[in-house]
């Protein structure tokens, strides 16, 4: 009924005249004010589906409302608002209450405008009018309650005007020129502390002072390189001096280990893994390729607009450049799969949805995928401008190219893992259960033709996870090319660039989705970026040929012009090193995300970064050079305690515990296991043996057992290097909050929960450093005159491990500790584990549905050199270790200040 009609207006009323509205005037107020309030609130009921609307009434167009609902009853009666039954209705007369809720009830100004159109002969503007007029308003900036309105036009039958409050569209508007407002910079001469220190002193607080040396080497060391400064950096390191301090700073960004410690938090938001995810979670043998030209990125301070351009387009711009080619695997980080059981359309519509949003978030700050089924409900983007973005990636193909390898990568274990491969590929991958002893088949008889079929299954896949691992040795990069519409599927091991001929044609075509579902396309539209972020005041022209897209995509996001861009990054840089970034959600600038702390300062970094020709390391140098950065970190003093609770004036600097990554970094830097080769092929460290041990499916069968590497050097390269498996996460890491790899993080989660604490204990990753640590501790203090005390011993662990020596009562304390377990692991001798040489497996044949078994062999296991275990030490040094463990789980260890 039409009582029903209306679902979600706002607020009181009373009957009030109002002027007259020329034409232009009716139908601009309609456009800008009216139609985006009934869409806001009424579509619910009466706009979105048609199989279902409230009471038969659709107010989608001038001629529903004037056929009324299920009475039949026109809802306006054109020029006579005071007899149409839509006033009466929000008005809430004649038994008539429209919405229901009195919260809800229409303002006396959103009443008028109802009146007014009415009165005006309740014109209703074509699309393309429409269109025009928003255009003629956003010229005009602000309407007159100064709320911005869209930009742009829709399809016919969608709702395609919005309006927003101008604080919402802070990220949409241009970079602007901060005066730096030196006067309140304390002495400083770095632009930041002016800008941090007006805002505390607007809030009458005072900052606390520096750090003292020790703790700012710590926190300038592990921010830059993700690893702890040594004894010997420590003891000389002086923040006296500021052309010195500005020197420990630039050698500190010239280090391999900045690269790899920058690369985490851009792999983090790009979603990199080594393998392809879902069901078929396939190794993906070349994408560790793309990881090393992160690093690589950073430490040579690649600029960031070059180094957007070669990710978006590098195969465009210049396909005879390798790194180029390699670039644009950032294309493909998102996890994909296409089976014989899939529907080809449906996962290349998934892939484009996926590379439109990762785009969106990773360069723009803004989730792209809310507009696929209508327009954005918070952000200035239609619907139309999500299916342009779209239509930029409809040429992307996949491809495995044939790219040589680089001087500079790092071809280390090639020839041995290669030789490893071909024996496993000579012999049956899937062994016999019958090869066992009797005593450990794991049931006394099983159906012999099951077991044979389900074998032979497992064996066929066990064949392409070794082709997998044999490609991994190929001059090859997980890349991309523009070309027509190709057939893929995830179960090819290598998707071959095809001849020049078969890369010739059309791009498939893009069509807006209803409802954002492949089975319902409306209208095409042609390849075309954000409308609301305009070049030089000109909408951007995107061209729809096959090749060259990306191109111009890459350009409009690296133009100086694009508010954007430059944003994005220097937000991610600054939350690195704050912990928290200026605009709280790096991968939403949007309406629903937390606005800027600092907005003038950020836009003033975002300049100078664009001005010092994107350079990433002078932004580092301007934010570690600061004074708000060299804060002390103790508590929050009363005034900020009471004034900014959650620190967002940086009166303090905000402590952090060291990442995953961190904390087995310097675990093993501490025990001197660490192995400081960059690159290569992933790294595959010991992780729980029954995580390992765990079937993992693989479509129709299960992947191979997760075998650590057989030498520790293969095992202890840092975090960043360790093969990243979708579908088998490394439970040390998981549970330290390393994000997992199919979601964009743009911050990872600061929890502290028990199970972490168990970890840092208890694991055995945790306790085999710890005795590593103990047997250098040892063997470096017998070595010379320096006599072989336990209290020597402590004390260099406490070097070790936490850069200082121990204070008297911690002396103390842990003399006490190795003492006691001195006494207990006398008395116990430790027993020897040996690791499985095979494993059993257990499956159902998907046609029979009968059980069959096989033996999985263990081969590197069979050649592995473990790490130091407590049968290989004395009862000494299994005490130091237990000393060593404690140590590990300080505070102090686990957190920066």
């Amino acid at each position: 009924m039409i009582r029903r009609m209306l679902c979600c207006l706002l607020l009181l009323t009373e009957f009030t005249v109002v002027e007259a509205l020329e034409p232009e005037d009716s139908e601009r107020l309609f456009v800008t004010k009216l139609q985006p309030l009934l869409i806001s609130k009424c579509g619910g009921c009466h706009g979105e589906d048609t199989e279902d609307l409230k009471g038969q009434f659709d107010m989608r167009s001038r001629a529903a409302m004037l056929a009324g609902g299920e009475s039949e009853t026109p809802a306006i009666v054109p020029g006579k608002a005071a007899e149409s039954l839509l006033v009466k209705a929000i008005e809430w007369r004649e038994g008539w209450e429209m919405p229901p809720k009195e919260n809800d009830r229409l303002t006396t100004q959103q009443i008028d405008w109802v009146r007014q159109w009415i009165d005006a002969g309740a014109p209703w503007p074509t699309d393309k009018a429409a269109a025009e007029i928003m255009r003629a308003a956003a010229d005009s900036a602000t309407d007159a309650d100064g709320v911005l309105v869209s930009t742009s036009g829709g399809t016919t039958d969608s709702w395609t005007t919005r309006r927003y409050a101008p604080e919402d569209l802070w990220a949409y508007q241009p970079l602007q020129d901060s005066e730096v407002p030196w006067e309140f910079a304390n002495g400083s001469t770095n632009p930041i502390d002016a800008f941090i220190n007006r805002e505390l002193a607007a809030a009458e607080m005072e900052p606390l002072p520096p750090a003292d040396d020790a703790t700012l080497l710590r926190r300038l060391t592990y921010d830059l390189t993700g690893l702890p400064p040594t004894a010997a950096e420590l003891a000389s390191f002086d923040t006296s001096s500021a052309a010195a301090y500005r020197r420990r700073v630039e050698e500190l960004l010239a280090r391999p280990q900045y690269g790899e410690r920058w690369a985490q938090h851009w792999l983090d938001v790009v979603r990199y893994a080594d393998t392809a995810g879902f069901a078929n979670d396939h190794l993906r043998p070349h994408a560790w390729r793309y990881r090393d030209y992160v690093i690589r990125a950073f430490n040579n301070d690649k600029p960031y607009d070059q180094f957007i351009r070669e990710q978006i387009a590098g195969d465009e711009i210049d396909p005879s450049n390798p790194e180029h080619l390699i670039a644009v695997g950032f294309l493909r980080m998102g996890p994909w799969e296409h089976t014989a059981m899939s529907v080809p359309a449906v996962t290349r519509q998934q892939f484009l949805d996926d590379v439109t949003n990762s785009v969106g978030v990773t360069f723009l700050g803004h989730e792209l995928r809310c507009a696929k089924c209508h327009d954005h409900k918070f952000d200035p983007i239609p619907t139309r401008d999500y299916y342009g973005m779209q239509a930029i990636f409809s040429p992307v193909q996949f491809t495995d190219r044939d790219v040589p390898f680089l001087p500079e990568e790092n071809l280390a274990g090639f020839e041995s893992g290669r030789q490893r491969i071909a024996s496993l590929q000579q012999v049956p991958g899937v062994q016999s259960l019958r090869t066992l002893p009797k005593a450990e088949w794991p049931v006394e008889s099983f159906d012999e033709d099951t077991d044979q079929k389900g074998r032979d299954k497992v064996r066929r896949k066990r064949t392409q996870a070794l082709e997998r691992e044999a490609a991994r040795f190929l001059p090859r990069a997980m890349s991309v090319y523009s070309g027509p519409p190709r057939p893929y599927s995830s179960n090819q091991t290598h998707h071959p660039l095809p001849p020049r001929a078969k890369r010739q044609g059309n791009a498939e075509p893009t069509h807006i989705l209803t409802g954002g579902s492949i089975e319902t396309p409306a209208e095409a539209v042609q390849p075309a970026v954000l409308s609301v972020v305009r070049i030089d005041d000109e909408p951007f022209k995107v061209p729809d040929s096959l090749v060259g897209r990306r191109a111009a995509l890459a350009e409009w996001l690296t133009a100086g012009e694009n508010p954007l861009t430059a944003r994005v990054m220097v937000n991610r840089v600054w939350q690195a090193h704050f912990g928290t970034a200026l605009a709280g959600n790096p991968n939403n600038f949007g309406a629903t995300g937390k606005k800027p702390t600092h907005p003038e300062l950020l836009d003033f970094l975002a300049k100078e970064f664009v001005r010092h020709g994107w350079s990433i390391k002078k932004l580092h140098e301007r934010i570690v050079t600061s004074d708000a950065w060299r804060r002390s970190s103790g508590p929050l003093p009363d005034a900020a305690a009471t004034r900014d609770p959650e620190n967002r004036l940086l009166s303090v600097f905000p402590p952090r515990r060291l990442t995953a990554e961190e904390l087995r970094d310097t675990m093993l830097m501490a025990s001197g296991e660490l192995n400081l080769q960059g690159g290569g092929l992933p790294a595959r460290p010991e992780i729980h043996l029954e995580v390992a041990m765990q079937p993992r499916h693989i479509m129709g069968s299960v992947a191979p057992a997760y075998q650590a590497a057989a030498t520790p050097a293969q095992r202890h390269q840092r975090t960043v290097y360790t093969e990243r498996i979708r579908t088998l996460r490394d439970p040390l890491l998981e549970v330290f909050n390393q994000p997992g790899p199919d979601v964009s993080c743009e911050r990872r989660d600061a929890s502290t929960i028990t199970p972490q604490a168990f970890t840092l204990l208890n694991s055995q990753n945790s306790f085999d450093r710890a005795l590593a640590l103990a047997d250098r501790v040892r063997r470096y203090c017998e070595e010379g005159p320096r006599a072989a005390k336990p209290a020597r011993q402590i004390a260099q662990a406490f070097l070790w491990t936490l850069g200082r020596q121990p204070t008297d009562a911690e002396a103390t304390a842990c003399l006490a500790h190795f003492q006691a377990m001195l006494a207990v692991h006398q008395q116990t001798a430790p027993t020897k584990t040996e690791l499985p040489m095979h494993v059993v497996r257990e499956m159902v044949e998907e046609m029979t549905g009968l059980t069959f078994y096989w033996v999985e062999d263990l081969d590197l296991y069979h050649h592995f050199t473990p790490d130091l275990k407590p049968t290989d030490v004395d009862a000494a040094t299994r005490a130091l270790a237990e000393v060593a463990l404690v140590l590990f789980n300080s505070n102090e260890f686990a957190y920066l200040y």
